[in-house]
């Protein structure tokens, strides 16, 4: 038996672009950096320079007051009292038990990679056994969200020990 996914409920929608429009302005190149290493000798003379063209992912060049703005119009589209501030990058989305918020925020992700090359997302859960079933939804949808969005992904699950794992995927 395969699970059918319906990519077309206007609540799910609406929660996705509600996230992925808080970065709207975002340049869809903001990928492409330059850094140099450079090394001072007992002289004072600089040796080594090293430039390298590569990727970072989720490299953010928005403002705050650009984010707020766009926080403050999704408010006002849904009816919620404008915030006067961020209350730093935390955002989130409330939905009722079973309506999909797994879907949600896993679509969300796809949905940032695509407007704005995004690609770096880590997914923290409460528990094992929310760990295994947001394992077994990535599993179960990689089918549907490779449909929706024709883009490779690829997962791990960090289990909590040596944190420079997470420092390894942040940075690679």
């Amino acid at each position: 038996m395969k699970i059918k996914y319906d990519s077309g409920q206007p609540f799910q929608i609406q929660a996705i672009n509600a996230i992925a429009d808080i970065f709207e302005g975002q340049p869809h190149d903001s990928e492409v950096f330059s850094t140099a290493l450079k090394t001072r000798t007992a002289s004072g003379t600089q040796a080594g320079l090293f430039n390298e063209i590569g990727a970072v992912g989720n490299n953010l060049l928005l403002d705050e007051d650009s984010i707020l703005e766009n926080v403050r119009a999704i408010q006002n589209e849904n009816g919620i009292e404008p915030s006067e501030r961020l209350d730093g990058m935390n955002f989130s989305v409330e939905m009722e038990t079973g309506t999909g918020k797994t879907y949600v925020y896993l679509r969300t992700a796809f949905e940032l990679a695509k407007r704005y090359d995004f690609t770096k997302f880590i997914i923290i859960v409460p528990s094992i056994p929310i760990k295994e079933g947001v394992k077994s939804s990535i599993t179960s949808m990689r089918e549907h969200f490779s449909e929706l969005y024709a883009m490779p992904f690829d997962m791990s699950v960090y289990d909590g020990k040596g944190p420079e794992v997470v420092q390894s995927f942040a940075t690679s």
